[in-house]
């Protein structure tokens, strides 16, 4: 498995519509991309303005698929101008020790 943790950091101004954008984009990465196991949209604890994007792929080949998808280009130019910080360079992949691969459900 492949998974994504990134911290992105939004506008105070613009919260509520870039979580209306993510959402879409995290349902169109689960429904319509094979590779994409699971995508989870986080509120920091901490700051109301910070979420962290988990996200799970079969492999870092279907990650890279992803980041090419019309759903994820449509969402990267609708939230621009909403973000302080992130998904771009600041998210980490890596790739996972336990579960193994075969017990991922």
């Amino acid at each position: 498995m492949y998974v994504i943790i990134a911290p992105i950091q939004i506008k105070h101004d613009f919260k509520e519509q870039f979580i209306e954008a993510m959402i879409l984009d995290a349902k169109g990465s689960v429904e319509n991309e094979p590779g994409c196991l699971r995508f989870d949209i986080i509120q920091d604890a901490d700051h109301s303005d910070r979420i962290w994007l988990y996200e799970v792929y079969k492999d870092e080949a279907a990650f890279k698929a992803h980041t090419q998808t019309p759903h994820i280009k449509k969402w990267l130019e609708t939230t621009k101008d909403w973000r302080d910080a992130g998904p771009s360079g600041a998210g980490r992949g890596s790739h996972t020790i336990w579960p193994p691969d075969e017990d991922y459900k």
